[in-house]
């Protein structure tokens, strides 16, 4: 079931758009069958979690750190992981910073968003982000590297909504690549869909999508 779901959507997907398999709560065994199926690229919200299957599954794994991240959890992941799409404060930023710098690492980050209605979500307002990436503490750092945004739509039937949220965030990246990453090439991602939206947010212009359920069946 795994290989055929994971088939059928990579199939579906734009050649520009990266798949993370988001494996949270998965046993080994099911995110080994995807691994099998030729998936590299998995998405965990827990770090400890995240630790835990880094040690017990195939080290060419693509690591995604994708949930909201406590600053003394960043410890855990910080030798291996390839990407952390939830940076959502300049504290946690700084920490990231400051671990990656004790592994002699450069580490791959998002900026994440504040997009849906929820409150209970996390993340920037362009204005805070704007404020942020101007001050003397981002430019000091050496060792974390921008490489776009991410985002969650609120959870909703209402496909209208989610896709002016997928837009705005959209609209949030071309104004940071024009007026403050304009030259970093590695300014590129923006990680925004999910199992129940990823199509909206593909025609939106996501490049990484976030999908569990669709490959691994409902959560536990």
């Amino acid at each position: 079931m795994i290989k055929d779901n994971l088939l059928q959507i990579k199939d579906n997907l734009p050649e520009e758009v990266q798949l993370i398999a988001v494996s949270k709560t998965k046993p080994i065994e099911m995110i080994q069958e995807a691994y099998d199926a030729g998936q590299r690229a998995f998405g965990e919200n827990r770090a400890l979690e995240l630790a835990d299957k880094f040690e017990k599954l195939p080290k060419d794994i693509e690591w995604h750190m994708i949930g909201h991240l406590q600053r003394n959890k960043v410890k855990y992941i910080a030798p291996f992981v390839h990407l952390i799409h939830g940076i959502d404060s300049p504290r946690l930023l700084a920490e990231v910073n400051k671990q990656a710098e004790k592994f002699n690492r450069v580490q791959k980050v998002l900026l994440q968003f504040h997009i849906a209605q929820e409150s209970s979500k996390f993340g920037f307002s362009l204005e805070e982000a704007i404020e942020y990436l101007n001050g003397d503490e981002f430019n000091s750092m050496q060792n974390v590297e921008v490489c776009g945004v991410m985002g969650m739509a609120t959870f909703t039937s209402d496909t209208r909504q989610v896709r002016e949220e997928f837009h705005d965030l959209k609209k949030i990246f071309d104004h940071l690549k024009t007026k403050h990453f304009s030259d970093a090439t590695e300014f590129t991602t923006i990680s925004m869909g999910m199992s129940g939206d990823y199509e909206i947010a593909i025609s939106e212009g996501s490049t990484m999508v976030r999908v569990g359920s669709a490959i691994f069946g409902s959560r536990n």
